[in-house]
């Protein structure tokens, strides 16, 4: 047994068991893959893959539980090349983050700047995605880690980090009635067109939520998935705006003002998303730290150890 089988068998599986693309994926010939994987299956004593003729149609039972062992194998097998990176290039290489809109936009752009002045020789990857794909990327190891704002399912072999907190904020124009207004409620709020995110953020349907238990229906104008798009529309004045605290900066948003909403709607919590039992350069403990210093390189190790899906602090 080798690991060159464990690939193939692996890369079989990633290209629809067409062993033709999995030798081209991996710049060997066909024979050659097919002969290594039948050699590893007589060697365990099971077919792995379910045939018809020549052809492969799919896993066997216990094909499936040989894949699983294999990814394991392998990610360990590239953990062991990032050690020997890692202890020969202390402050170099490379860091793939994966972010939701609202963290890309508003939040990392407060910590990345810092990042690449402490570690110049490290290649920074910055990828905006949906909060689901982001998950994935991670758990395929597309992506060191991610950052998201709202909640994301739990999934097996991915940790949960908790990091920073956050409420929903109203906008409104300066001479806005709401402004005077010392102790916002539901209905003050639902006299005006409501301007808000589109129903794929997880948030919105938290404020759907409460604004239905308390019976209170809102106006709502405009769906959208970007804060500023939610803002400008504010600006122009056919609305209020519900909006994550972070996306509001006092110096860039002159013409509005920001009003905290979270004795109606609650706070969240945003998260670090990272692969459990995933090997961590020291940059990317320093990287997280600096999103969340509770967060140091301890905590971390330990919560990739933990059986738990989300870590709590």
């Amino acid at each position: 047994m080798n690991l060159h089988q464990l690939r193939f068998v692996r890369e079989a599986v990633r290209q629809n068991f067409n062993l033709t693309e999995a030798a081209k994926a991996l710049f060997t010939s066909q024979p050659g893959v097919s002969k290594a994987i039948i050699e590893l299956e007589d060697e365990l004593g099971v077919d792995i893959f379910r045939r018809h003729g020549k052809r492969i149609r799919g896993l066997t039972e216990p094909g499936r539980m040989i894949l699983n062992s294999i990814e394991l194998i392998m990610q360990e097998v590239d953990d062991l090349k990032r050690i020997g990176k890692e202890y020969a290039a202390q402050d170099s290489g490379s860091l793939t983050v994966a972010a939701t809109h609202t963290q890309a936009r508003y939040f990392l752009p407060k910590i990345i700047p810092d990042f690449i002045q402490k570690y110049p020789k490290v290649r920074l990857s910055l990828l905006q995605r949906k909060a689901d794909d982001i998950a994935e990327m991670v758990l395929l190891d597309q992506a060191n880690l991610a950052v998201v704002t709202d909640y994301v399912a739990e999934q097996d072999g991915l940790i949960t980090l908790p990091c920073n907190q956050w409420e929903f904020h109203l906008v409104v124009k300066p001479d806005h009635p709401l402004n005077d207004v010392k102790m916002l409620t539901l209905a003050e709020i639902a006299k005006y067109p409501l301007i808000t995110y589109d129903k794929i953020f997880y948030g919105r349907s938290r404020i759907e939520n409460i604004f239905h238990q308390r019976n209170v229906k809102p106006d709502i104008l405009l769906e959208v998935i970007d804060a500023d798009v939610i803002k400008t529309y504010v600006e122009l004045g056919l609305g209020v705006g519900i909006i994550v605290g972070m996306a509001f900066n006092p110096e860039q948003d002159k013409n509005l003002r920001s009003i905290p909403v979270g004795h109606l709607f609650g706070t969240g919590r945003s998260s670090i998303l990272v692969r459990k039992n995933a090997y961590l350069r020291g940059y990317i403990y320093a990287f997280i730290e600096m999103i969340s210093p509770n967060l140091n390189r301890k905590l971390v190790e330990k919560a990739l150890l933990d059986e738990t899906a989300t870590y709590e602090l």
